[in-house]
């Protein structure tokens, strides 16, 4: 894929700002990059603690649900949590029903299913509520957009409380018209926009109009969580309510929410808590994937744990991840923690053989229908490719290809299929320029899902297409340097200070640094299965260091090849004098090893 390499060029008084929180210039200027401005809010970005997130009073409808909640409470009526199947409802759903189980609620959840139910509220499922007995619906991570289901619920007496954080539906496109006549239309001048919001007894959702709440980037569970402390005050137990925080910030990773604000800090304090966590499940399912719980970052959350949480809901049932989190024994949460790392690892290869199938049809040159790899947009046809993992086939398209992808398989009555996008390219209008092609499609400009007709798959590749505009430029990706920085100026003490900046994430991303013409001294293949290469390098004052690269061996030695040739090459894999350099991008860190420590850097991009 072809880069194009920046270095930001933020501007401040770096020698100020190093001076007066204690840092060095290089940290001073990586907090700049991440707009980060005035000494209050870097000194909330370094040092933010749990005094500084936002009242949940202020939160709008957050006292109003909590008081219903305890008057349902007292008078021993059935509530049902309806959370979703991905690692925010997991643990939104976790959290609710625990809360509401220790203020001595007659309590039970349900989960749809993701690929009978969908996501969110349906029909169905109120209606079993109802035929259940159950008084009191109770949503998260889903709801603000349920305006018929919900107007249902209402209709058989049942009292609908949302916790969501999904941006609301607002009047326009003919949504007036369109299934939304028990909508509660809110009028917002300053906006000069009409939202359409459910009729629930309360909705507690940050960006919901007029709500007074400054952060509007929770995920579902902190919302949730917001509730559960103002229900705990209700019921004069308020520092209990921190016992959540793990699972604030493991679901803050895992939905990908921006890491700045009260993310940031709901993260920090999180991990604090995962590192030393007594939930049996979590314990176990660390346990499963062999890592150090007291190391533990928001790397692997969003890489390692995380996936396992939502294998189940793509796979199987997100309850059993749920059940992993409730259980009540180490035996019980082993045995849950093992089959959620096998099924990860089943989603992890139907991935990868889907991958491999899509790259071999994007890439075979006798296509009736013309050469895929010269589209500017991918559609895929994989038609035993399991539904539940076409988005994540589609991003690794995506990042494989730098361009637009749309993977499509067979539903159980029509052709389905998600897209993931690239920054130049809003994904949403586009497929808006060709809906008549949909039977039916939502999104946003990263990310849709769709259904069609089988027989409009090659019609829906050629009309997206033919109203493509990207250019050569835009499918470049954008890689943002944050500091250029020699390998000398890298010390303990300095990559010790940069940990000041983390949890890294969406965001809040880890620094990149950069130095040109690093010549390579030696190089070797590394790892089981053979899928690093370890290096040494120097730059031009004679520092040598070690270096590491993650990316595929063949693509950085066939570079090299083309560059400088098979014998210059052959010389360096042999630890030969030779002529070959990379200009590089890297993170530094601290390679220990038999109680010895040395410097390193991991090379992230090449040129």
């Amino acid at each position: 894929m072809k880069e194009k390499w920046f270095v930001a060029a933020k501007k401040a008084d770096f020698q100020a700002i190093a001076t007066k929180f204690g840092v060095d210039q290089v940290t001073a200027r990586l907090i700049r990059n991440r707009d980060v401005i005035g000494d209050a809010a870097v000194d909330e970005y370094l040092h933010g603690s749990l005094a500084r997130l936002g009242d949940p009073a202020s939160l709008k409808g957050c006292t109003e649900t909590a008081q219903i909640l305890k008057g349902k409470i007292a008078k021993k009526k059935k509530i049902r949590i309806i959370g979703d199947y991905d690692i925010d409802g997991v643990n939104s759903t976790y959290i609710l029903y625990r809360a509401l189980s220790r203020c001595g609620a007659v309590v039970d959840y349900e989960i749809p299913d993701r690929m009978k139910d969908g996501y969110g509220l349906n029909v169905d499922l109120l209606r079993y509520a109802a035929e259940e007995g159950i008084d009191t619906i109770l949503t998260c991570d889903n709801g603000i957009s349920a305006i018929e289901e919900i107007a249902y619920a209402k209709e058989r007496g049942m009292t609908v409380l949302v916790t969501d954080h999904h941006e609301p539906l607002f009047a326009g496109d003919g949504e007036e018209e369109n299934g939304k006549e028990h909508a509660v239309r809110v009028v917002s001048e300053k906006e000069q926009r009409t939202y359409l919001l459910p009729p629930a007894d309360q909705i507690v959702n940050p960006k919901q109009p007029f709500c007074p709440y400054l952060y509007k980037k929770l995920c579902g569970a902190a919302v949730a969580w917001k509730v559960v402390c103002e229900l705990y005050r209700l019921f004069g137990i308020p520092e209990e309510a921190k016992e959540y925080l793990e699972f604030v910030g493991f679901a803050t990773v895992g939905d990908v929410m921006d890491l700045d604000g009260e993310n940031r800090i709901l993260v920090k304090e999180g991990l604090k808590r995962l590192r030393t966590t007594e939930n049996y499940g979590m314990r176990a399912l660390i346990q499963a994937n062999d890592l150090d719980p007291s190391a533990l970052q928001s790397y692997h959350i969003g890489f390692i744990l995380g996936p396992c949480i939502n294998a189940s809901g793509r796979l199987d049932t997100a309850k059993r991840s749920l059940r992993l989190l409730l259980a009540e024994d180490e035996t019980q949460a082993q045995q849950l923690a093992e089959q959620l790392k096998a099924l990860n690892d089943e989603r992890k290869q139907l991935t990868l053989e889907a991958v491999e199938e899509a790259t071999a049809m994007i890439e075979k040159e006798n296509d009736p229908d013309g050469p895929q790899e010269s589209d500017r947009v991918l559609v895929v046809y994989l038609p035993h490719c399991h539904e539940s993992i076409a988005g994540i086939v589609a991003g690794r398209l995506r990042e494989r290809y730098g361009k637009p992808t749309f993977v499509v398989t067979d539903g159980e009555n029509s052709a389905k299929g998600s897209g993931r996008s690239i920054e130049a390219y809003s994904m949403f209008e586009e497929m808006v320029k060709c809906q008549d092609l949909f039977l039916k499609f939502g999104g946003h400009p990263m990310a849709a899902g769709f259904s069609l007709e089988q027989s409009r798959i090659s019609e829906m590749r050629h009309r997206l297409n033919e109203n493509c505009t990207l250019t050569d430029d835009d499918m470049a990706e954008k890689v943002m340097i944050d500091v250029p920085m020699p390998i000398d100026y890298i010390s303990e003490h300095l990559i010790e200070e940069l940990s000041v900046l983390e949890p890294f994430g969406k965001g809040n991303e880890k620094p990149l640094f950069a130095e040109r013409n690093l010549q390579l001294l030696s190089a070797r293949v590394i790892g089981k299965n053979a899928r690093a290469i370890k290096l040494q390098v120097m730059n031009r004052t004679g520092c040598q260091m070690e270096a590491l690269y993650f990316g595929d061996p063949e693509v950085l030695r066939g570079h090299l090849i083309e560059k400088y040739g098979e014998n210059e090459v052959q010389k360096l894999f042999w630890g030969k004098e030779n002529r070959t350099a990379l200009d590089v991008t890297y993170y530094p860190s601290v390679n220990e090893y038999q109680g010895r420590k040395t410097l390193q850097i991991v090379i992230r991009h090449f040129r």
